[in-house]
């Protein structure tokens, strides 16, 4: 038997992309991206006119087609690789991103009928607008003690899908009633690639209030939020929930030629990014936070036990590797705090400066920010530019700089930003280890650890832990080729379990980034001192964020 091969999907926010691998080393012979054409949909609908409130984020589902059309025959013909030696194929997706179909699959949105109604589209993960929403379910599920509520730490997310399902229902009634399926965006491109309707663990798990032992929340507890949502998860959530690495299926004739693959090649039922992430740079045992570092920060970790801890998005019997509980915390801005600034803050004579220097803002400032020590700034920020995931599970915080003169420099303002997310990463380190869930190093994967060398140093000496990046610049894609080869199974030339394939395939840099012990020092008085503030405007002592935002809308209105 010849070389073999798998293809891993990667579908994010502003673009997807196709890795292929080889599977006897994990090697990635070809890559290729594809931007969405509609991007983030955010102010209005396509097509213009119908505007949207804020905290929508929308995408369009022609847009995960593109990828497929695209960049799978693109790494077919960069690397040369047959399709025959292609055994199988794996997609990761940010979550919950999710769509409402009819009977046939259709997403509602294509639909004339439909389109001009916003409900109708895909709900990004950072479609922050089912807040009230998310606020009653939590309201409901302590006044009730459902168990299950401290499995998600204590708070269940306007990004997820039970309050995206209830906006639905309460603002488009009867698109909701036209819905025949509400499914995660990830699980909808397997329907499309395999023709079976297949719906993943993980985000079940993670998302969708699910558990491996006890199912979905009572009906009683959907009824008590309302009477419409008594039936949802065996009407609109109905489907089989199957392990990661399952056999969705294999791909159909038309997505076949639509990819340039062979029909029945094996497809891996769908993932989410950040957990595929986990085995690619190598972990299956605990006591590693692996952190998927771009927009945002997904914190993954393995444990043997599950354990309550505040904030955490959630703890999910085999969500990430079979036989350990995944726990999952996150950040819901942190890349996306530095592009706000780079695009919205900065003077114009940085610009002018980095681009006379023929170099990025972002490297522009990197270097100026890395000749201050921690502490010479002056500066303190919150990193809650697009709210709070965890600990605090709220979306209605908002940012905050402290310290400012009529001397801060721009680089200043940067490195602050920096030191800010790190903090943020620090509080939910913190929260798993002080609650039993050992948190011993750090791994960092993503486009953020490849660029910024500052900010992975900054995050060492913050967290006072050493940190391994992945060796992968596309490390969810490198994971899920390599559920793509656990669905192909050894037989055809892939593995029989996502542990043997981590074991060949899962890689990281010879280099680390370790604490520096005078900087460890600093940023611990430095966290002090976030810690005031972050209790302070985040667990009720101030909540003029709130205010704020309330008055704001209020302007809009």
């Amino acid at each position: 038997m010849g070389k073999k091969y798998a293809i891993g999907v990667d579908y994010g926010t502003q673009s997807g992309r196709a890795v292929l691998v080889d599977l006897a080393d994990g090697t990635e012979v070809a890559d290729h991206v594809t931007p969405y054409p509609h991007g983030v949909i955010d102010e209005e609908l396509p097509g213009g006119g119908i505007k949207l409130e804020p905290d929508w984020a929308l995408q369009h589902p022609s847009d995960y087609m593109d990828v497929l059309r695209l960049s799978v025959p693109a790494v077919l013909a960069a690397s040369g690789v047959r399709p025959e030696d292609v055994v199988g194929v794996g997609i990761d997706f940010t979550a919950c991103t999710m769509l409402p179909v009819d009977a046939a699959g259709e997403p509602l949105c294509l639909l004339p009928a439909y389109r001009d109604n916003p409900h109708s589209w895909v709900k990004l993960w950072k479609h922050h607008a089912a807040q009230d929403e998310a606020n009653l379910i939590n309201e409901t599920a302590a006044r009730r003690e459902e168990r299950w509520l401290p499995r998600y730490g204590g708070k269940i997310s306007s990004e997820w899908m039970m309050a995206k399902a209830w906006q639905i229902a309460n603002e488009a009634p009867e698109l909701y009633d036209a819905a025949d399926l509400l499914l995660e965006a990830t699980d909808w491109v397997i329907f499309r690639m395999t023709g079976q309707v297949t719906r993943n663990s993980c985000t079940a798990g993670y998302k969708s209030i699910w558990h491996k032992q006890d199912g979905y929340p009572e009906a009683a507890f959907f009824r008590a939020l309302d009477p419409r949502l008594e039936t949802l998860t065996t009407t609109k959530l109905r489907g089989d929930i199957v392990p990661l690495g399952t056999k969705a299926g294999g791909l159909t004739d038309e997505m076949a030629a639509l990819t340039g693959l062979l029909p029945g090649t094996a497809v891996a039922v769908g993932n989410v990014d950040a957990h595929a992430a986990v085995p690619a740079v190598g972990v299956v045992t605990p006591g590693k936070l692996v952190m998927a570092m771009g927009t945002s920060i997904c914190h993954m970790l393995l444990g043997t036990e599950e354990k309550q801890v505040e904030g955490m998005c959630g703890v999910v019997e085999d969500g990430i590797i079979p036989g350990y509980y995944g726990y999952e915390a996150g950040q819901s801005a942190v890349g996306d705090i530095f592009e706000w600034y780079v695009e919205e803050a900065v003077p114009g004579y940085v610009k002018d400066a980095a681009a006379q220097e023929g170099t990025s803002v972002h490297e522009w400032l990197e270097r100026r920010a890395s000749g201050y020590k921690p502490g010479q700034t002056g500066l303190l920020a919150l990193d809650w530019w697009n709210g709070n995931r965890s600990v605090l599970v709220d979306t209605d915080l908002t940012g905050l700089l402290v310290g400012c003169t009529l001397l801060t420099k721009p680089e200043e303002i940067y490195r602050t930003l920096l030191e800010a997310t790190a903090f943020g990463t620090r509080v939910i380190v913190d929260a798993f280890h002080t609650n039993g869930v050992p948190v011993e190093e750090l791994y960092a994967c993503g486009g953020l650890p490849q660029k910024n060398r500052l900010l992975m140093q900054i995050y060492a000496d913050v967290t006072n832990r050493e940190i391994k990046v992945a060796a992968s610049k596309q490390t969810p894609a490198l994971g899920a080729a390599m559920f793509g080869a656990v669905a192909a199974g050894k037989e055809r030339g892939g593995y029989d379990s996502i542990v043997e394939a981590a074991e060949l395939m899962g890689r990281v840099r010879e280099e680390s980034f370790k604490p520096i012990p005078e900087n460890v020092a600093v940023y611990e008085k430095l966290y002090q001192e976030y810690l005031k503030l972050h209790d302070y405007f985040g667990r009720g002592g101030n909540d003029v964020m709130k205010r704020l935002k309330a008055l704001k809308e209020d302007a809009l209105a």
